[in-house]
């Protein structure tokens, strides 16, 4: 098994919770962010760009947005990889022109205590959580016999198929949210929630959730996610 504190993991997870946390005005100011940071990933097979939220660009902003994170996950660690001067990034912006497959954002540590991740939508968008839980490394599921052959460097996601059961996905539902999807991946997967994302919320769900986009993407979406660890 990877890790070795699944046990303790269990105890600070939950059902997904929405929370009404910033204004418009500044969830503009999260997205206006966005516009000034430097690009830091163009991943051209997944057609997805993304960019760090790095300290100081806006200094006010970088304490509210911490402020508000503890009024509601109370006491946390970032976990967002780091600044060339060592500092905490504080998230990472994803623009994202297709939807994206099937993954958990679980990390790459085995000692740490993976906690919440933060989606807040500055787009319209859609994202499928299932009840199904990982509680391996971050993980991209996959049926493709050549992608299950791919050997990640460290900080890249494994390859697994080992998320699947007996029972078959539902075809409507495959249909209406994941035709981008290989059914046969979906198998023994159950959903938990259709997030429709809303400008000024945030979702807040744990780490060991399996998730994927949804196939409705109107030519782009934007949101800022944050990973935390205790």
């Amino acid at each position: 098994m990877f890790r070795n504190n699944i046990n303790l993991i269990k105890q600070y997870e939950g059902p997904p919770v929405i929370e009404k946390l910033f204004s418009l005005e500044e969830t503009e100011r999260i997205k206006d962010l966005y516009n000034k940071l430097p690009l830091r990933v163009f991943n051209q097979k997944q057609n997805v760009k993304k960019k760090a939220w790095i300290q100081s660009y806006d200094k006010e902003l970088d304490k509210l947005y911490i402020k508000k994170l503890k009024e509601v996950l109370g006491d946390y660690k970032m976990d967002n990889l780091k600044n060339d001067d060592g500092t905490d990034l504080f998230g990472l912006y994803h623009e994202s022109f297709h939807p994206l497959g099937l993954h958990v954002d679980s990390g790459f540590i085995p000692e740490d205590v993976i906690y919440k991740q933060v989606l807040v939508p500055l787009t319209y968008g859609e994202t499928i959580f299932f009840k199904n839980k990982w509680y391996g490394r971050s993980t991209t599921f996959t049926v493709d016999p050549e992608e299950l052959n791919f050997k990640p460097n460290p900080d890249q996601n494994d390859r697994s198929k080992d998320h699947l059961g007996n029972k078959n996905f539902d075809t409507k539902l495959h249909q209406k949210y994941m035709k981008h999807i290989d059914i046969k991946n979906l198998q023994g997967l159950e959903i938990e929630l259709v997030y429709k994302w809303k400008v000024g919320e945030v979702l807040i769900t744990d780490r060991t959730h399996i998730h994927c986009s949804s196939s409705n993407l109107d030519k782009m979406k934007l949101a800022l996610t944050t990973f935390t660890k205790k």
